[in-house]
């Protein structure tokens, strides 16, 4: 008898350490889909806009910007990871609208049109516009690009004051994907001047002496963080970028980036 107790003891003892095995085993498997399933937020934008977002190859291949100080800053505070999507400017409503990304910070205007397609934040910054052209193309106002080829980006802010100013100036217009290759196009002959946000237009006036720039009115429209229509991220994100402004960080990235160019 007390050879049988003993081993029904030994067996119930068996058993319990398979389970307590076996549990710890779930545990682990759990934790590590935990880790797995870390909350990521696509960002797109168009890294060729400098202070705003682009690549300085000296110092590696990341982009980096005021945009991107401004976005980290926000998804860190609120327990998001950053995955940062590069892309045409033209394509970045596109891909909020079929779920590539899910926000976009590009210096983009938050626009009458745009606000029709996608949502935005509160304003963050305001720009203005700068003509560029060369030194000697006599170009030192609006009314001067009469009978000029004048470009744009494609889908931009400046795109829209370049088409608004060719119906009342009388030019003919066209748009590139990038801000290098309209600066590309003035400098071989192909395109007289550009229209360029004031900011971006300042590091290549500085970088290249052959060009010149005429600031022109303001911007209808701050940039803002755009989403697509409906995001309940909107309003978190709203809640982060109103205390940067109030206390002040975002007009110390701003100082940052403006310094360093």
């Amino acid at each position: 008898m007390k050879k049988l107790i003993s081993l029904l003891l030994m067996s119930m003892l068996i058993i319990g350490v398979l389970a307590a095995c076996g549990s710890g085993e779930e545990s682990s498997s759990q934790g590590d889909n935990n880790d797995a399933d870390a909350k990521v937020l696509k960002m797109a934008t168009s890294g060729d806009y400098a202070p705003f977002e682009y690549i300085d190859t000296a110092k590696g291949d990341d982009i980096i910007g005021l945009d991107i100080d401004i976005a980290k800053a926000i998804t860190e505070e609120l327990g998001y990871e950053l995955e940062i999507q590069d892309m045409d400017f033209g394509g970045l409503i596109s891909a909020l609208q079929s779920g590539q990304a899910d926000f976009v910070m590009a210096a983009m205007s938050a626009t009458d049109e745009r606000k029709e397609s996608v949502d935005f934040s509160d304003t963050y910054y305001t720009s203005k516009h700068v003509i560029v052209s060369k030194k000697d193309s006599g170009i030192k106002s609006a009314d001067d690009l009469k009978d000029k080829k004048v470009g744009a980006q494609l889908g931009s802010i400046q795109e829209e004051k370049a088409k608004e100013l060719a119906e009342s100036t009388g030019y003919s217009y066209e748009s590139r994907n990038r801000i290098p290759e309209l600066i590309q196009e003035i400098l071989a002959g192909r395109l007289d001047a550009a229209i360029i946000e004031d900011t971006v237009a300042k590091g290549y006036l500085e970088e290249t002496k052959d060009l010149v720039g005429v600031t022109i009115e303001d911007a209808d429209g701050g940039y803002a963080i755009a989403f697509p229509k409906g995001s309940e991220l909107r309003e978190a994100f709203n809640a982060e970028l109103r205390k940067m402004i109030e206390n002040g960080e975002v007009d110390q990235i701003i100082k940052k980036w403006f310094d360093a160019e």
